[in-house]
């Protein structure tokens, strides 16, 4: 639908919904005269980061939006539940908070909205992303914003006290599996930050032929990843059980990333005294959560969506994904310093996190995680080769 500016001024006003003057309206679709209803799914834990910063973009523009109603589901269930819902013509749905696995099968689906018509009445993205996050970026191809990033993982997250000799290459951790059986763990990949984070590592820290390409390329990983199994007893479905786990004492080790070893701690789940490490030949595989739109979704909410993405990229909304170090650091544009943050974020960082992972990420390569289909691929092996039969 092509309008021109006086059709986006005759609704709401562009200057009232943020859009300044001087903009090109020729791609947005006309702005409601009426505030609606937004109804947003999480899949990626991502609201403990940005819902403070939704919040109040709806306090900041009550004509736009009268109110937000939040949902979570799991990253496996939620794009065959949105196809169904385009296939039967009526999309409840109207924005999706996702890591790179939800993101990754609705774009092998088909399901989201490319904002590529969009995009010349959105911040530019070059200007404003840190390089890395704009680099994730790309993963999206236009059919989706980065929200928030962080360099990740996998990181192994142990209990000093039961762990007296800590493995420090692959195949040290084997050994010690092999010695204190069931109890190492990770979480299934399509569902999990750190879990995904350690299969597209493990290649890297092998030494695999080619990292990038999970079916012809990772001959190493498959069999060490088989072997590994061996000693764990079950893959959670998430990585929340994996730091309960930890937290109970059932597990002594677990896979991490650096917002999972600090927020946990950070809520008391895991003790404070535990303590991470790296595998030698170690590569950050970096994340992020992207804001995405389900193809379907009325006219007069994508403006308003349009706009709320515009909002969350704003440095002031950004230095709220500091959270409590959930995806640490977390602020995906440029000039958002922890100082920015509210004060409770700041403290738990203060008092949770690890002034060694500035240097971690200075010392080791940052690498951009698999291509959607390919990481739809990897999810699928995995699935049949490492996880069938163990939960």
């Amino acid at each position: 639908m092509t309008i021109d500016r006086r059709q986006v001024l005759a609704g709401l006003g562009a200057a009232s919904l943020g859009f300044g003057p001087g903009r090109a309206f020729a791609s947005l679709p006309a702005l409601p005269n009426h505030p609606v209803t937004l109804t947003i799914a999480d899949v990626a834990g991502n609201l403990a980061l940005t819902q403070k910063a939704i919040e109040s973009y709806r306090r900041a523009k009550p004509k736009a939006v009268s109110r937000f109603i939040f949902t979570k589901a799991p990253a496996p269930e939620l794009p065959a539940k949105i196809k169904a819902q385009q296939d039967g013509g009526r999309v409840d749905i109207d924005m999706v908070l996702t890591g790179t696995d939800a993101l990754s099968a609705g774009l092998d689906q088909g399901i989201w909205l490319d904002l590529k018509p969009f995009l010349p009445d959105l911040p530019n993205l070059a200007d404003v992303y840190l390089p890395q996050a704009l680099k994730m970026q790309a993963i999206a191809a236009d059919h989706g914003l980065v929200v928030s990033y962080y360099p990740s993982g996998p990181l192994l997250e142990y209990m000093p006290a039961r762990v007296k000799s800590v493995p420090k290459t692959a195949a040290e951790l084997l050994d010690w599996t092999r010695q204190n059986k069931n109890k190492f763990m990770y979480a299934r990949p399509s569902n999990s930050g750190p879990g995904r984070t350690w299969l597209m590592g493990v290649p890297y820290i092998l030494g695999d032929s080619d990292p990038h390409d999970p079916v012809k390329g990772w001959d190493k990983t498959w069999d060490y990843l088989k072997a590994l199994g061996e000693n764990i007893e079950y893959y959670p479905a998430g990585t929340s059980q994996t730091m309960k786990e930890l937290g109970e004492g059932t597990r002594d080790i677990i896979v991490s990333t650096t917002g999972w070893d600090i927020n946990p701690r950070a809520l008391g789940i895991v003790p404070k005294e535990a303590a991470v490490g790296i595998l030698d030949g170690f590569h950050w595989v970096t994340d992020a959560h992207y804001m995405v739109v389900p193809k379907g979704v009325a006219d007069d909410k994508l403006a308003v969506l349009l706009d709320l993405m515009a909002y969350m990229l704003e440095p002031k909304q950004q230095a709220y994904a500091y959270d409590q170090g959930y995806f640490y650091p977390g602020p995906a544009v440029k000039g958002v310093s922890l100082d920015m943050a509210p004060e409770d974020s700041q403290e738990a960082i203060k008092t949770f996190g690890r002034p060694d992972y500035d240097q971690l990420i200075a010392d080791h390569p940052l690498e951009v995680p698999l291509e959607a289909k390919t990481m739809v691929a990897a999810f699928g092996l995995w699935d049949q080769r490492i996880g069938a039969g163990k939960g």
